[in-house]
């Protein structure tokens, strides 16, 4: 048996090494998909995370309350939801995205946005208001004041996005039903480690699951030594 999993181990190398067409193809989709369904999401939703931080307008707190609350829906719940709207009966059907990245993009901003708002709104609530109110009466317009509290937050923020990109690039509920899981096409990386388990080819699997292992070890590094960088240092 550890014969067999080395042996395992080795082929999984030997895909990643050699840059295996079918495995490079899962990836970049994988890639693809998640980078523009973040890089879609991100302005909007710190703007949002401010605006629930310093505005003030009724319902506030019950828009809040929901987005937290969505953080927590399953990402299968949100695909299925994401499903019927496509669908040929649903409401968006006339886009004909269902089975398409474009599909699968709408699934993970659905998932990525209430984690990238909530936590923009606590970075910003964790800030104290004064300095906004002291740029905006020393002059400054609102969208220099807002840069220098993202300069302020600008750890709390990547850590949001970090975050939102983990949970979507890592996601299988959604991206299994809204994409279908079609090879070359929408099969990305969770989707693809689901279907090999399950037929028993585990070489795929394994050097699938080192990328995202690696991709965590770099988050986390960078995190880290960006966290250290803004330490004060002892006198």
């Amino acid at each position: 048996m550890t014969d067999s999993w080395l042996e395992v181990m080795q082929q999984a190398l030997t895909l990643l090494i050699t840059f295996d067409a079918d495995l490079w193809a899962i990836i970049s989709v994988s890639f693809s998909v998640s980078l523009a369904a973040l890089l879609i999401t991100i302005v909007p939703c710190i703007a949002a995370g401010f605006l629930l931080a310093y505005a003030r307008f009724p319902g506030r707190w019950l828009l809040s309350n929901l987005i937290y609350t969505m953080q927590t829906i399953p990402t299968v719940v949100i695909g299925l939801l994401v499903y019927l709207l496509l669908s040929h009966q649903g409401a968006w059907g006339d886009l004909r995205w269902l089975f398409t990245q474009k599909g699968m993009i709408l699934g993970q901003i659905l998932i990525c946005a209430p984690i990238l708002i909530a936590m923009s709104q606590a970075a910003f609530t964790s800030l104290d208001r004064r300095a906004w109110e002291t740029a905006r009466t020393l002059g400054a317009n609102a969208l220099s004041a807002i840069f220098m509290l993202l300069k302020e937050l600008r750890i709390a923020i990547l850590v949001a996005v970090v975050a939102a990109f983990s949970r979507i690039l890592t996601e299988v509920g959604c991206s299994m039903m809204v994409g279908g899981n079609i090879a070359h096409h929408t099969r990305n990386i969770p989707t693809a480690i689901a279907l090999e388990t399950s037929k028993g080819d585990f070489a795929q699997a394994i050097a699938l699951g080192m990328v995202l292992l690696f991709l965590s070890l770099i988050f986390t590094f960078s995190l880290g030594m960006l966290r250290g960088s803004t330490e004060p240092r002892s006198q």
